[in-house]
């Protein structure tokens, strides 16, 4: 089959386009054929730095939607023919950029039916890291007021569209231009973090979804009521004084790294049925132009998300 392989760590020159082994379904695995694969910022950092222990040779990419071609061994959630979208293993696993995956059944979904693959495939990553922030680490219910860094992001606007669906009122910081993207979203509240300082004009933040890092997690707890929760995705996770800063605050702090989860990608499957989640596409590129999306991403200046499609 065919693959983006990297031999070496580096910047986007570094993808190549190479010819290496089908991989073969284990027991209770699928093996998908795989139609559009998302790109993330994790992508290209671990392209660089080799993320969480990793050296190369490896195919990068983590989230997939397809159609599954075969089975292993006591796999009964999926049939070949089942169109899915899905988390492969994360950060262990890998493999996305490529024509096929292998990887355990219940980490896919049905796809749902309203999205074409495109769509579908920027979800799973994305998607899961924010039901996992803010469902099942901060709890985000009616009435919760939400905080969401980068709100047009690829990870922020899923989430600022699963915090209102949850009943929430959402708060983004966002550049201007963005704005009227995020209302159509349906954000009560936008703060243009290129005149205004977040942190002085946003007050009685429940749950803060911290996608940035550097200062942006400490400045977030003068946001915050006493007993709510801050959700750090960034480097800022390693970081014993902000969790120091939010303890003395009353602040709960979490750090969070997204997992494969069947019952929430059924979640984000159901929400997008309802017409309730969309995904933004920034750019569709080809497999073979990996590097491309890449740097495209990696500008800085996207809305959504960046998907990779795989001719069949």
């Amino acid at each position: 089959m065919r693959a983006i392989s990297q031999d070496t760590l580096g910047g986007p020159e570094v993808l190549k386009l190479t010819e290496t082994d089908r991989p073969e379904p284990g027991p209770t695995e699928v093996l998908v054929r795989v139609h559009a694969a998302g790109v993330n910022p994790t992508d290209w950092k671990t392209r660089e730095s080799g993320g969480l222990l990793r050296t190369p040779p490896f195919v990068l990419g983590w989230e997939v939607s397809g159609v599954v071609e075969a089975v292993g061994l006591g796999t009964t959630v999926h049939q070949p023919g089942d169109e899915v979208f899905g988390l492969l293993r994360y950060p262990q696993g890998n493999g996305a950029y490529a024509e096929y995956v292998a990887a355990p059944a219940r980490h896919f979904a049905r796809k749902p039916a309203n999205l074409d693959h495109l769509h579908a495939g920027a979800i799973p990553l994305a998607g899961l890291t924010a039901w996992q922030a803010l469902v099942d680490t901060a709890g985000v219910r009616a009435g919760s007021r939400v905080l969401v860094h980068a709100a047009a992001g690829g990870v922020g606007h899923l989430a600022v569209q699963i915090a209102k669906a949850r009943g929430a009122y959402v708060i983004g910081t966002a550049s201007a231009a963005k704005h009227d993207f995020l209302r159509g979203l349906g954000v009560d509240e936008l703060v243009d973090y290129r005149t205004e300082d977040f942190a002085e004009v946003v007050r009685d933040v429940d749950v803060v979804l911290e996608t940035i890092g550097g200062d942006y997690g400490p400045r977030s707890l003068r946001t915050m009521r006493e007993g709510g929760t801050i959700v750090s995705l960034t480097i800022s996770l390693l970081d014993e004084r902000l969790h120091a800063m939010a303890a003395e605050r009353g602040i709960r702090s979490a750090a969070m790294l997204v997992e494969p989860d069947h019952a929430a990608m059924r979640s984000l499957a159901a929400l997008a049925e309802a017409e309730r989640l969309r995904v933004e596409l920034a750019a569709v590129l080809p497999l073979a132009e990996a590097a491309k999306a890449h740097e495209l991403g990696q500008s800085g200046r996207t809305t959504g998300k960046i998907v990779l499609s795989v001719p069949q």
